[in-house]
């Protein structure tokens, strides 16, 4: 094993997701991140000769950075616990949580936060009930816009915002493309919010609130990884009860989920103060336009700092379970 203050680590970038192309842009910072911090680093893809190659080079730390099922389904991350190797994240079982939306808003709503009200559809329903049936009830039940979004997945790949009834049928296809089953939930109308999670150790702790504002409105694929799309404001301009408030709800979210040393909660906080929970990212991007490293920024420190305490704290834990 490497000296404490220089460890082997393996970043995991790539994947064949849907998001591939941002998970390398996230590995590629991490992995010049660590090495700014003296550590070794080593950016794999996960590709058929990535287990043996974990199995031969015994590496101090695992670090993934990928986006979409290849890293935040939890299968991979069942595997690299099954080999015993020291990984930064969440485990398994938490992973499969947030990775499936309706799975982690049922959870949080059973907390008692607010969650947006839903309709979940698989799309062998949506066909054996017949769509036009199907959506006359979804229309009926959620009144309002509407957001369709793949129950998986991420960086708002098949997500529509429906303000026109009848949109609502391109709006599921397009959300059928990603994946399997669909969300379709009321709008709500407020300021997009995201809050990064950090824990190397002493507890989780919210960094800096960032506060979304899309040029087009909508925080689109292209709004998020091309610079210029979206305004950005750490601190966010919300008051400072509203930014305890959601502070407070982003821990309260990863706690309640089971997540570990990394996560992003998304919420959109409403005229009245109130957090609305969106999703869990247990993975979440660390682009150079992405939102956990301008929050990192902002909170005042910097990437090489807190991914370099994350590692540490990975290994610290496998070798406490060790000696358990």
């Amino acid at each position: 094993m490497s000296d404490s203050s220089s460890l082997h680590v393996v970043v995991l970038a790539g994947g064949i997701s849907h998001e591939r192309d941002v998970s390398l842009r996230s590995g590629r910072r991490v992995a010049d991140a660590l090495a700014a911090a003296g550590h070794q680093v080593v950016l794999r893809d996960p590709d058929a000769g990535l287990l043996p190659f974990l199995v031969n080079e015994r590496p101090d730390v695992v670090f993934p950075a990928l986006h979409g099922s290849s890293g935040e389904d939890g299968s991979l991350l069942g595997l690299l616990d099954a080999l015993g190797i020291p990984t930064v994240g969440s485990g398994a079982a938490a992973a499969r949580r947030a990775w499936s939306k309706p799975i982690a808003s049922s959870l949080i709503a059973a907390s008692g936060a607010a969650v947006p009200q839903s309709i979940v559809l698989s799309h062998e329903s949506f066909r054996e009930l017949g769509a036009s049936g199907v959506l006359r009830v979804v229309r009926e039940a959620l009144q309002g816009d509407l957001v369709v979004k793949p129950a998986t997945g991420g960086s708002a790949q098949g997500v529509s915002i429906v303000t026109d009834s009848n949109d609502l049928p391109r709006a599921m296809v397009d959300a059928f493309t990603y994946a399997d089953v669909v969300v379709v939930e009321r709008r709500i109308v407020g300021t997009e919010i995201a809050v990064g999670i950090i824990d190397t150790g002493d507890g989780p702790v919210a960094l800096t609130p960032v506060e979304i504002d899309p040029t087009a409105g909508i925080y689109s694929f292209q709004a998020r990884y091309n610079a210029g799309e979206t305004t950005f404001y750490a601190p966010s301009r919300l008051d400072a009860s509203a930014v305890e408030t959601v502070a407070a709800a982003a821990i309260h979210a990863h706690a309640t989920l089971g997540l570990r040393d990394l996560s992003r909660v998304d919420f959109i906080v409403d005229a009245a103060g109130v957090p609305w929970f969106l999703e869990a990212n247990v993975l979440p991007g660390l682009t150079e336009t992405s939102l956990v490293p301008l929050a990192i920024d902002a909170f005042g420190t910097d990437a090489a700092t807190v991914y370099s305490g994350l590692v540490q704290a990975a290994l610290a834990r496998s070798e406490r379970k060790a000696r358990s």
